[in-house]
């Protein structure tokens, strides 16, 4: 006995020493040099400017290429950065109800058969008669309902960074930031893929036209710790069966 409390009390130690490193710090922020945004950044190329690309021709206004007046500036390489702007004002409301009942009823009576009745109820006891033998009765209802009402409303904008040219020509695009204030870290993060079409002149994508898109927005430091329930609660809520 003495050892198992002595290994729950280790566990606990360690689970704890984690959380403890952390009273009175100010969370830390994820540095993105080793993420794969800057790794793309670092591959592929971003274009460089027509100026000192291209030979410049006199006696002419008109430039191809993305430094152009008319050119076109949306990401298409792998290292490119666009704007992914996510708008979320979703509602759903459901409602069923269902509802049902049955009744029956059975007798079976014999008050003639030929005097056989009349003969067996001389050896019934008293009140027992063969006359009404078998009466059943049966009712039964039964009736449900349930609702189910959600809303959410979310509205970011977040830059985020072509990683891969995927097969058939869709970018596979890879965006995070972090915003710290006081002792609370926002984190923000978003990956997918989109066809090029897709993105407009401005540069920008809606999240709806996002394939495989993953969206979290979510935080770490003070104020998320407090909303948690403790670990001893969240292993109890799990075991206990009631």
């Amino acid at each position: 006995m003495t050892l198992r409390i002595a290994l729950i009390l280790a566990l606990i130690g360690v689970t704890a020493c984690g959380r403890l490193a952390e009273v009175g710090r100010t969370p830390d922020l994820q540095s993105p040099v080793n993420g794969n945004e800057v790794y793309a950044m670092n591959v592929g190329e971003l274009p460089m400017s027509e100026i000192a690309t291209a030979p410049r021709e006199q006696a002419s206004l008109w430039r191809a290429g993305q430094q152009s007046l008319l050119g076109d500036r949306r990401a298409g390489s792998r290292g490119d950065i666009l704007t992914v702007v996510i708008e979320i004002d979703d509602s759903a409301t459901i409602s069923n109800a269902s509802e049902r009942g049955r009744s029956g009823s059975e007798s079976l009576a014999l008050p003639q058969f030929l005097g056989l009745p009349q003969r067996i109820d001389a050896d019934l006891p008293a009140g027992a008669s063969m006359a009404n033998a078998v009466s059943s009765d049966s009712t039964s209802a039964s009736s449900g309902s349930g609702s189910v009402r959600r809303n959410e409303e979310l509205t970011l904008r977040i830059a985020a960074t072509v990683t891969e040219i995927m097969g058939n020509g869709a970018l596979r695009i890879e965006g995070t930031q972090e915003v710290r204030v006081n002792n609370e870290v926002r984190e923000l993060l978003v990956t997918g893929y989109v066809r090029p079409d897709d993105i407009s002149r401005q540069n920008e994508i809606t999240y709806d036209r996002i394939a495989g898109a993953r969206i979290s927005y979510g935080g770490r430091g003070q104020i998320s710790d407090m909303q948690q329930p403790r670990y001893g609660q969240q292993i109890a809520d799990i075991l206990l069966p009631f």
